[in-house]
């Protein structure tokens, strides 16, 4: 089945959630599958399941709410964002399947870069599989971590991931964080955990990569963990 990668460019987020609103709500069963791939400027964005306590100081920038799972997060440039447009019925995708091709695709990225990186159960995006968090990352203020009874602690966050399913097809997606200001986490509980650290590729390597190169090579590992899904999926009686 075709899928379309669409490279977007810097685009505003209520603008690309009403796209994405529109293409799902009139797309038929014979409509290719699309995958978005877009930075936004600054914006807070609510998840579902966000609370309000959890933005600790908006200053500035941008608050929006959205009907994606999880809670908040923070997009700005230097952030690469996939948005998979997909008909799940039709691929015989499950929900849970998806979010685990798209952290894969991440991975597969960041271990290209000499990044190591993990899931971990029950939290979706991807971590850092070094304990040890880089120093420049962002923390919310007050605290250096999490409690111990939080199966984040100690952790730092390298991509977030939404989803939102609507007929069966999906939008919303995968966010990994490449070279940005990271300064506005701190003004949030990122995904609704108070003190989990995030960082990005810029910060673990020590020098900025390219962002047209590593949203490139994202497009590419969603391709193929897809592709190997689909094969799969034939693969089996």
């Amino acid at each position: 089945m075709n899928l379309h990668v669409r490279h977007l460019g810097v685009q505003a987020y209520a603008e690309c959630l009403s796209a994405m609103q529109a293409f799902t709500q009139a797309r038929n069963k014979d409509q290719d599958d699309e995958i978005w791939m877009v930075q936004h400027p600054a914006v807070f964005t609510f998840g579902k399941a966000a609370r309000h306590e959890h933005l600790l100081d908006a200053g500035d920038i941008p608050v929006v709410t959205s009907e994606r799972g999880g809670q908040i997060t923070y997009h700005g440039p230097g952030q690469v964002i996939a948005y998979v447009l997909l008909d799940l019925a039709r691929r015989r995708l499950l929900v849970r399947e998806l979010v685990f091709l798209l952290e894969q695709a991440c991975l597969d990225v960041l271990k290209s870069w000499g990044i190591a990186a993990e899931r971990k159960q029950g939290a979706p995006g991807v971590y850092l599989a070094n304990p040890q968090a880089p120093q420049g990352l962002s923390a919310s203020p007050g605290l250096t971590g999490l409690s111990a009874s939080t199966s984040l602690s100690g952790l730092t966050k390298i991509a977030a991931l939404g989803l939102k399913i609507s007929r069966s097809c999906s939008y919303h997606g995968l966010a990994l964080n490449v070279a940005m200001d990271l300064e506005p986490f701190r003004q949030i509980d990122p995904c609704g955990y108070p003190g989990l650290a995030v960082t990005d590729m810029q910060t673990c390597l020590g020098y900025a990569p390219d962002c047209r190169q590593v949203e490139s090579e994202l497009a590419a590992s969603l391709l193929a963990c897809l592709k190997a899904h689909d094969l799969k999926r034939v693969e089996v009686p």
